[in-house]
């Protein structure tokens, strides 16, 4: 007689017993567990499990909705199989790309298809998606040796995904099937179709949009948000790799193992070197009207680096930039705004003199001299130390900040006079086609490698603020990057295979008993696909040099 296993929920605070080799799904309705949403997986000892995941020995359970990231990560790759099988079903031979994350949806192209992607062949597609959701077909997964795998994914014609796991020693792998058709997933999956009753199929540029649920109203899909300066910049990096032949992590590496990334490297430094100085040269032929020079970008996209390669290039042209930190118009402490929560939100526009620094740039664009601020973050005062400053004629002003695209940062300064630029890390590059590379993880693991080498966090750190970062994100830069008169990508080819050597140790000291757990090992298994790449190419320019050190830019 097997012994019963004690097992811990955290959702309930019950510690019970249990007969050994109980699924989560079956322990989730003995003990009735109900969630505000339909529960997707669990938390298994702060890891990620599906709901088929039995239970032989004691553990710790936190089931999971669509609410938790987690989980919304499993409804999105869910979706992308069901997307995957609809489109096989009506256009045989032919595969779905997954290609980028833009309007609040995932933009996607078929390969192998005949016909063009007009509305009627989208309306059938989402149709055939509705037709599996209600036969509720169970996703499947099988543990095969990786051998077997690439056999399968060969045979298939994922040629990227038999790459990727030929250059990838596992000796097993894990392959998920939905009815007649199999594919490889960077995570767990929901467990059937049945689950996939929100989204939504539409026709965008010469692909289509797949439409996913909110994260915290998921009965509706996210609101369409027309980005066509954004799907611009991500399209024209998608070109560039494919022209290179690197749009996947599986050529990056037989590049790496070939020896290339040498060359590699430079390609990627050129182009940055390239873009920043087509806008510099955009600014020097307005430099009658433009005298403002607005840059914003989310944590970690490397956005201080570009402006100090950006003023290089201006002085190149004859143009005298001044850089005014928006850190130094902060109101007093006493008079910040306090979030929901009754914290300091120095995140919010509010937390910034908009008045004190419209008036500074008011009259340094007259001509006259302007006493500068500084600001005390021990005291949380003003105070001035006789820091003076006057434009000449040939000067232009460089601001840097969050709110940079903001209109109500700069109401006072006409619209001719300021020019707009938005950066980000905008990964087009793909683990297989379908399992796409998000922007926000690029961002992550350049912020925990910069965190720990020069701020004192830990991993542990980084990842358990990054939800508020990202909130942030959403709320004050997000809306307004459209506004931009340009957008500078500042992904690099080879940045992962770079990170990853200085961030792998670093998130393996995140401990297991923490919940950040579960985001840590993700990422290390993300790093994982990638050949580690030296940095001893990196030039001291580069953006990637902002985290890693051995730039030759100041931070201070």
């Amino acid at each position: 007689m097997r012994k019963d296993v004690e097992i811990v929920i955290e959702n309930t605070n019950q510690k019970v017993h249990i007969t050994p080799g109980l699924s989560l799904h079956d322990i989730a309705r003995v003990f009735e567990i109900k969630l505000k949403h339909q529960i997707l997986g669990a938390m298994v000892n702060n890891q990620l499990k599906e709901l088929d995941y039995e239970i032989f020995t004691p553990k710790t359970i936190r089931f999971i909705d669509i609410t938790h990231q987690a989980g919304m990560r499993m409804y999105q790759r869910s979706l992308f199989f069901l997307l995957q099988k609809a489109v096989r079903d009506i256009i045989p031979n032919s595969k779905v790309r997954i290609e980028h994350s833009v309007s609040r949806g995932f933009y996607c192209e078929i390969d192998g298809c005949n016909q063009s992607l007009e509305l009627p062949l989208i309306f059938s597609i989402c149709d055939r998606m509705r037709e599996i959701v209600a036969a509720d077909l169970p996703f499947r997964r099988d543990k095969v040796l990786t051998s077997d795998a690439v056999t399968i994914f060969q045979n298939a014609g994922y040629h990227d995904k038999a790459k990727l796991f030929i250059s990838r020693p596992k000796l097993y792998t894990s392959v998920y099937y939905l009815n007649d058709i199999s594919d490889y997933f960077f995570g767990s999956l929901v467990p059937s179709t049945g689950y996939l009753k929100v989204f939504d199929l539409v026709k965008y540029y010469d692909g289509m949009l797949l439409r996913t649920p909110k994260r915290f109203k998921p009965d509706e899909v996210e609101d369409l948000i027309l980005q066509n300066k954004m799907f611009d910049i991500f399209q024209e990096y998608k070109d560039w790799v494919e022209i290179l032949g690197v749009e996947s992590v599986a050529a990056i590496n037989e590049e790496v193992k070939k020896g290339n990334e040498g060359e590699l490297i430079k390609i990627s430094e050129a182009l940055h070197k390239k873009k920043v100085a087509s806008i510099a040269d955009k600014i020097h032929s307005n430099a009658d009207r433009v005298k403002v020079i607005l840059i914003a970008g989310p944590s970690s996209s490397g956005k201080t680096t570009f402006a100090k390669r950006l003023a290089v290039h201006l002085k190149v042209n004859g143009l005298k930039p001044y850089n005014i930190s928006l850190d130094n118009y902060f109101v007093n402490r006493e008079d910040t705004p306090r979030d929901e929560n009754g914290a300091f939100d120095f995140e919010a526009l509010e937390a910034l003199d908009i008045n004190y620094f419209n008036n500074d740039l008011v009259k340094l664009l007259n001509g006259e001299e302007v006493d500068l601020p500084k600001f005390s973050f021990e005291q949380g005062k003003r105070f001035f130390d006789n820091t003076k400053l006057k434009i000449d004629n040939n000067g232009i002003i460089l601001i840097e900040g969050i709110h940079a695209l903001n209109p109500k940062l700069t109401p006072l300064i006409p619209n001719e006079k300021k020019f707009k630029i938005y950066v980000s890390a905008l990964t087009s590059l793909s683990i297989d086609g379908v399992n796409r590379i998000p922007t926000t993880d690029n961002r992550l693991i350049r912020r925990i490698v910069r965190d720990f080498r020069y701020r004192g966090y830990s991993a542990f750190d980084t990842i358990s603020r990054w939800e508020s970062v990202r909130r942030g994100e959403e709320k004050y830069i997000f809306p307004f990057q459209e506004e931009a008169d340009e957008m500078f990508n500042s992904a690099l080819l080879l940045e992962f295979g770079i990170l990853k050597r200085f961030a792998e140790p670093i998130l393996q000291e995140v401990p297991s008993t923490h919940p950040e757990f579960d985001e840590a090992m993700r990422l290390l298994k993300f790093l994982s696909y990638f050949a580690p790449i030296a940095d001893k190419e990196v030039p001291p320019t580069s953006i990637i040099r902002e985290f890693l050190g051995g730039s030759t830019f100041s931070y201070k």
